[in-house]
C-alpha cells in the first residue's frame, strides 16, 4: 500500500495544472490545484497539502509574497518555484528566504518530477510524527506516525538520548545497521527542538555524486561549472535556522569531508565558483551505518570530522539482539499493516511466528516490515500460517542446498570482479561495484514493478527521490 501524499499546484495557466494531474497520478499522489493566491491560502488552510508548486507570476498577488504567507501558515511545508527566464534571480533570493527549490518554465516532466519527490520526502520527513514511548497519548489513526518502540535496555536508553539532547542545538550522530530506524530517531530529533517549527532537510550523502553533493550543499554560482546555468543556493544557505539531516554520512568522500569540516567549525562557507562568505546556523545530525572506527583506522574517514559530529551519540541495537521486542513488533506491525490494507487478521500461527523470531533479520525494522506487508499480501485468512511467509523466506540454514550454492556463485563471480579490478589499479573499486550492482537491481525492481517508482523505492527499501537520482545518475533505461 502506498500513501498518498498531498502536492497544492498554484498556476493561472490550465495547461500546467492538468501537466501536473497528469504526471502524478492517484493513488501516489493527490494534486490540489489552486488558480490565483486567494484560491491557494483557502486549498492550503482547508486541507494542508505535504508540498506546494508555485508560480512566480499570479493574477492577483506575486509568487513572492505568498511565499511569506505560506511560511506563516506552516514553515514545514517544502514550496517550489515555477519561474519565466526573466525571473530566476527573484526565486534565487526567495530561496535564501526559505523556499526548498526552484524550476524554469518551460520544463519537461524528467526535470521537475525529481524536485517534487524530493520535496515530499522532505515534508514527510519533517511532519509525519516520531512518537516516543513516553507519548502514546499521541496516536491517533488520523495521523499518520512511526511509533518508536521497545522495552530492551539498548532502546530505553535511546528514548533517554533523544529526550536529553533532542532540545540542544548540539550535533547528534545516530549509528546503526541498515534499517534499524535512525532517520525515524533523526526526525524525533528534529520534532522535539526548539527549531521544530523551522526548515529541516534530508540528505542521502551515498546516492549522490561528489561533484553534485558539493552544490547541494553549499550552492553554486552561474558558469562555475558546465551546466551551471543559473546560481543554486545550497542546504546549508536554505536551512539557515533550522535542522540538516545528512543520511550516510560515512559514505561521504574525504574531500567533502574535509569542506564539511570547515562549515562546521566556523560557520561560514562559499558557494562553488563564488567569494561571498556566508554565515549559516544549522543544526546538524548525522547518521551512518558504517564503522566510523574502523573508518578511522583505515584513513577513510576524518578523525576531526568524526569528533565535531560526535557531539552525542546515539547507538540503535540491530534486531537480532533485542530480545522480547521482535516479538512484540510482529504482533503490532500486523494489526498495523492488516489495517492499512483492508486484510483481515486474527492472529499469528506458533509456527509462523517461531519462524519470524528465528530469523537473523540483516534488514532489521526495515526488513521485518517489507516481510510483513508481503505476508499479508499473500494471506487468505485471518490467520497467519507459514505458507503464506514469502517464498523461501527463513528456509535457508548453514547446511542447506541450493540456495547457498547459487549465493556462494554470486558471490564468487563478485570476487573475481573485484580482484580483476584491483590487478587493474582501480582507487573507485567500491563505488563502481555498488553502481554495477544497482544497474542490474534497479532495472529488474522497475520492471518488476512495472515502471511505478513508489512500488520500486518501497520494495528496494529507498525514498523516491533517491531512486530517480540513481536511475539518473546510473542512466537505467526504465521505458
Amino acid at each position: 500500500m502506498t500513501n498518498s501524499q498531498t502536492l497544492l499546484v498554484i498556476d493561472d495557466d490550465p495547461l500546467i495544472l492538468q501537466c501536473m494531474r497528469l504526471c502524478l497520478p492517484e493513488p501516489d499522489y493527490h494534486v490540489v490545484t489552486a488558480e490565483s493566491a486567494g484560491q491557494a491560502i483557502s486549498a492550503f488552510r482547508s486541507g494542508q497539502p505535504d508540498a506546494v508548486l508555485l508560480d512566480i507570476q499570479l493574477p492577483d498577488q506575486s509568487g513572492l509574497a505568498l511565499i511569506h504567507e505560506i511560511r506563516e501558515l506552516d514553515g514545514r511545508v517544502p514550496v517550489i518555484l515555477m519561474t519565466g527566464h526573466g525571473t530566476s534571480e527573484t526565486a534565487i533570493a526567495a530561496m535564501s528566504g526559505g523556499a526548498f527549490d526552484y524550476v524554469t518554465k518551460p520544463f519537461e516532466p524528467d526535470e521537475i518530477l525529481p524536485v517534487i519527490d524530493a520535496a515530499l520526502e522532505t515534508s514527510r520527513m519533517a511532519r509525519k510524527p516520531a512518537i516516543l514511548p513516553s507519548e502514546k497519548e499521541r496516536l491517533s489513526p488520523e495521523k499518520p506516525s512511526d511509533q518508536m518502540m521497545g522495552e530492551c535496555p539498548a532502546m530505553v536508553e535511546v528514548f533517554r538520548s533523544i529526550g536529553r539532547v533532542a532540545s540542544r542545538d548540539t550535533a547528534v550522530l545516530i549509528l546503526g545497521e541498515t534499517g534499524t530506524g535512525k532517520e525515524v530517531v533523526a526526525r524525533a530529533l528534529y520534532q522535539h527542538s526548539s527549531r521544530h517549527d523551522h526548515v529541516f532537510h534530508a540528505i542521502n550523502c551515498a546516492a549522490i555524486p561528489e561533484a553534485l553533493l558539493e552544490s547541494e550543499l553549499f550552492g553554486h554560482e552561474k558558469g562555475s561549472f558546465t551546466g551551471a546555468e543559473q546560481r543554486r543556493i545550497g542546504k546549508f544557505e536554505i536551512c539557515n535556522g533550522g535542522t540538516l539531516f545528512l543520511d550516510e554520512i560515512g559514505d561521504m568522500t574525504p574531500v567533502m569531508q574535509t569542506k564539511l569540516l570547515r562549515v562546521l567549525q566556523e560557520k561560514e562557507f562559499e558557494r562553488v565558483g563564488g567569494s561571498k562568505t556566508i554565515k549559516t546556523d544549522v543544526r546538524i545530525i548525522a547518521a551512518t551505518n558504517r564503522d566510523l572506527d574502523a573508518a578511522m583506522a583505515d584513513g577513510s574517514f576524518r578523525s576531526d570530522l568524526f569528533y565535531r559530529l560526535n557531539e552525542f551519540t546515539i547507538s540503535l541495537p540491530p534486531l537480532r539482539e533485542r530480545g522480547q521486542d521482535l516479538r512484540k513488533m510482529t504482533e503490532h506491525f500486523f494489526q498495523l499493516f492488516a489495517r492499512q490494507l483492508k486484510k483481515d487478521f486474527v492472529s499469528i500461527a506458533p509456527e509462523t511466528m517461531q519462524r519470524l523470531l528465528g530469523h537473523d533479520w540483516p534488514g532489521n525494522v526495515r526488513e521485518l516490515q517489507g516481510i510483513i506487508k508481503q505476508t499479508l499480501l499473500k494471506a487468505s485468512g485471518p490467520v497467519i500460517l507459514p505458507s503464506f511467509l514469502p517464498s523461501g523466506f527463513g528456509a535457508a540454514s548453514p547446511g542447506s542446498t541450493a540456495g547457498e550454492t547459487s549465493s556462494q556463485e554470486w558471490q564468487g563471480g563478485l570476487v573475481k570482479e573485484i580482484h580483476r579490478r584491483l590487478a587493474e589499479g582501480s582507487f573507485t573499486i567500491g563505488s563502481d561495484i555498488h553502481d554495477d550492482v544497482d544497474r542490474i537491481l534497479i532495472a529488474e525492481v522497475m520492471k518488476s514493478s512495472g515502471n511505478n517508482i513508489s512500488e520500486a523505492s518501497n520494495r528496494l527499501g529507498i525514498s523516491r527521490p533517491t531512486l530517480r537520482s540513481r536511475i539518473n545518475h546510473l542512466r537505467i533505461d526504465v521505458r
